[in-house]
């Protein structure tokens, strides 16, 4: 699914060039010659000096903006009784985080392009885990949704920044696989961020297991600064905001980058309605299970970490558009799976949605960072944008969903999503035939 084989325009204006550098981010004294922007043969490789270091670095990362993003999801039933709330009240506490994201992951980029990239990201961090030890004190719903706002808003911070210090700083080869090893620590954060509440949960109570969350959070930002390599690609740009409209303006323009941000928002539909919802489902009839069993479902993470590290090979056997594919059937077979009365078909279910949703995700994320020429930051936010949007409305509409129509409903939401994938998928292929055929003409015109 690259610009040529999907009929989109890469081609923008250069960002414009500033002289202010960056003190902060700036490259080594020894990288100097080895480093400097212009010369891909220094970027980083799998094996390559840095490489891991920078790699468990942004895993941890992933790890903390994943379990404090989805700290209070598998809690939502304890959080209702506690609050005497109904599930699509408690649902907010998800959405207030990831609409929060979804909103100033913009911004959050923008200053990452004039004040590098691991310095916002430091920053990000040190602010959402700072939040996190206070979530577990909010007296009221409303006090616990506006904490969960803000978390979510300095969490922005960290996702279009991470991936564009990828972009950056690893040859484009290997950045697929580079990608999929954050969105790997994504996914470990998701995984151990539900089960580790589920059970402190279940023998302390939600507060403490929020508070839980919040301490293995800091560990994992004081690990990420010490780990972290300075990088040596970046380019200070301009916080002006007509060269960030017009930034934003060329990517919108882009057509691939389009159905890019539309396939992110869809599959995180998905996954938000799906995790949001499904421990109301397993402590209702015929299932009823206590809250600890219910985090350990999440477990079922581990297969989104093989999936998503993996992204890299799928795409090299199938094509982009093949895993894009690949990525949307499992779901919907997951989904449609998940309907069954069986607590072995449920998890199976799960499973097989989880693997879509990491693959098709890991897929269509690295494509952004390979198809903007310029302002990746940029390109990568509103990636992340339309993505964390995807999880507000799966989270909130999944769990209307559920109140209407039972799991039935949520699975419903979830199916005309994944179709919406396909959709998308399609048209990149027409188009791609469109403007292979326009050129095949153009090229025989000038052979004549």
């Amino acid at each position: 699914m690259t610009p040529a084989d999907t009929g989109a325009s890469t081609s923008v204006d250069a960002a414009p060039a500033v002289s202010a550098p960056d003190t902060t981010d700036a490259p080594d004294a020894a990288s100097a010659t080895t480093g400097v922007p212009g010369t891909p043969d220094s970027r980083m490789t799998p094996g390559g000096p840095g490489y891991r270091r920078m790699s468990f670095a942004l895993f941890l990362a992933g790890v903390a903006t994943f379990a404090l993003l989805y700290s209070t999801q598998a809690l939502l039933p304890l959080i209702s009784g506690d609050l005497g709330v109904s599930a699509s009240d408690a649902s907010w506490t998800v959405a207030a985080a990831t609409g929060g994201l979804a909103v100033f992951v913009l911004p959050m980029s923008a200053l990452s392009e004039r004040f590098g990239r691991r310095t916002v990201m430091t920053a990000s961090l040190a602010v959402a885990v700072t939040v996190g030890l206070l979530v577990p004190f909010a007296p009221s719903l409303p006090a616990l949704v506006a904490l969960r706002a803000v978390q979510g808003a300095a969490l922005a911070g960290l996702p279009a920044s991470a991936t564009a210090y990828l972009a950056e700083e690893v040859r484009p080869r290997a950045l697929v696989t580079a990608i999929g090893l954050f969105v790997a620590g994504n996914s470990v954060g998701g995984m151990s961020g539900r089960v580790i509440t589920g059970w402190v949960a279940q023998e302390w109570g939600w507060r403490v297991a929020v508070g839980a969350i919040g301490l293995v959070a800091v560990a994992c930002a004081v690990a990420f600064r010490l780990l972290l390599p300075a990088p040596r690609h970046f380019t200070p740009g301009s916080l002006r905001p007509r060269v960030l409209v017009r930034t934003v303006r060329d990517h919108l323009a882009d057509p691939l980058l389009r159905r890019l941000y539309a396939i992110g928002a869809l599959f995180m539909t998905v996954f938000g309605g799906v995790y949001t919802v499904i421990g109301y489902r397993l402590t209702e009839a015929p299932f009823s299970l206590p809250q600890g069993l219910i985090g350990s479902i999440f477990l079922v993470y581990l297969v989104g970490t093989v999936s998503a590290s993996t992204a890299g090979r799928l795409v090299g056997r199938l094509g982009r558009r093949g895993a894009l594919y690949l990525g949307a059937g499992t779901t919907a077979a997951g989904l449609l799976l998940s309907l069954a009365p069986s607590l072995p078909l449920v998890l199976l279910g799960l499973v097989l949605i989880t693997a879509g949703f990491f693959a098709g995700h890991a897929v269509a994320s690295s494509a952004v960072g390979k198809t903007a020429q310029h302002g990746r930051a940029q390109a990568s936010a509103l990636y992340q944008s339309a993505y964390y949007v995807g999880s507000s409305a799966g989270s909130t509409v999944g769990a209307v969903a559920f109140h209407s129509g039972g799991w039935a409903g949520t699975v419903g939401v979830g199916v005309l999503a994944v179709l919406g994938v396909v959709v998308i998928t399609v048209s990149g292929s027409l188009a791609a035939r469109r403007q292979s055929g326009r050129a095949r003409v153009k090229v025989l015109g000038l052979s004549r």
